[in-house]
């Protein structure tokens, strides 16, 4: 039980901090963002808790996969000012194409 309460407080500091951040430094809040800081962590705590290397290795394949499809998310970002769209448009719409984009990283793993 404290492991799992150890995990949930470094997740929330590690999200908090970035969000404060983003109101201060938004490129360095962005930069770290999108380094694999969760990536790391939920491999550590995966196999430190489970033991398990084949699921890990796993994991980290899926993962791979999962990051250019995840990127997907953006695309209404990048035509927000041409399109004239509103954030929660753009949110709603890179929700749907991440779950277009879910059926393509199942389809994907399938290969791996």
């Amino acid at each position: 039980m404290f492991f799992a309460i150890l995990k949930v407080l470094i997740a929330a500091i590690l999200i908090s901090f970035v969000s404060w951040l983003s109101a201060k430094k938004t490129v360095l809040a962005g930069f770290l963002t999108a380094l694999p800081l969760t990536t790391l962590l939920a491999l550590a705590f995966g196999q430190l808790e489970w033991q398990n290397n084949s699921a890990s290795v796993e994991f980290a394949k899926s993962i791979f996969v999962a990051i250019p499809v995840s990127l997907l998310f953006f695309i209404p970002f990048l035509f927000a000012q041409k399109l004239n769209l509103s954030f929660w448009s753009c949110y709603l719409s890179g929700i749907v194409l991440l779950l277009i984009g879910y059926y393509l990283h199942s389809f994907v793993m399938k290969f791996f």
